[in-house]
């Protein structure tokens, strides 16, 4: 089965937001909530970056070992998802996670957290036999339907890439072959262990 990732190409990378408003509006993200965000680093000085955050589906996930309740399960495909019926609120996940990825609603001005939500990498939820609750709770299934995740498919620079690891990679080493410097793209290997054969 192939393995999904996400990889943000941080010379590309505007900080239009693109990605961040097609994720709230496809899945009709909660107040308080941003599955993905857009971070600058070195903000005004030389050497100034920008890259879409959110979770990375990674190989060797901490949420994943350390959610006392189990609620965050891995796919086939390596996507690590969640399932909000279990979710005891904890936040667990979010203090181990590297990325910040696991969010908690507000409720109101002082933040009541509630259940945990992420990124689902448009693949929806656990679906529990009410697809319609589903989606409501999760978003949609873009990729049961062929499609790549709405934010990568946003970004007008095509920063933010999204798809099968080889292929991603591929993208990745082109680009870095024509811009004829070092390759490591910011997170990948924090997120994706690499594998031999």
């Amino acid at each position: 089965m192939p393995r999904m990732v996400f990889l943000c190409d941080t010379d590309r990378c505007i900080e239009c937001n693109a990605c961040t408003v097609a994720c709230k509006a496809e899945h009709a993200v909660p107040w308080g909530i941003a599955r993905r965000r857009v971070v600058t680093l070195k903000d005004g000085r030389p050497g100034e970056r920008s890259i879409s955050v959110a979770c990375m589906h990674c190989d060797d996930p901490p949420c994943l070992d350390i959610c006392p309740a189990g609620s965050i399960y891995r796919t086939a495909d390596g996507l690590v998802l969640h399932d909000k019926e279990r979710c005891i609120g904890c936040g667990y996940c979010f203090q181990a996670c590297p990325f910040g990825a696991p969010r908690f609603g507000q409720a109101g001005a002082f933040g009541v957290r509630g259940k945990m939500d992420k990124c689902t990498f448009c693949a929806g939820g656990p679906e529990t036999g009410d697809a319609e609750a589903d989606r409501r709770a999760y978003g949609r299934n873009r990729l049961a339907a062929g499609k790549l995740p709405l934010c990568a498919e946003f970004c007008a620079t095509k920063a933010l890439l999204a798809g099968e690891a080889a292929e991603v990679a591929a993208i990745y080493r082109d680009r870095v072959a024509v811009r004829g410097y070092g390759a490591g793209a910011w997170g990948w290997t924090k997120a994706y262990r690499e594998r031999s054969g």
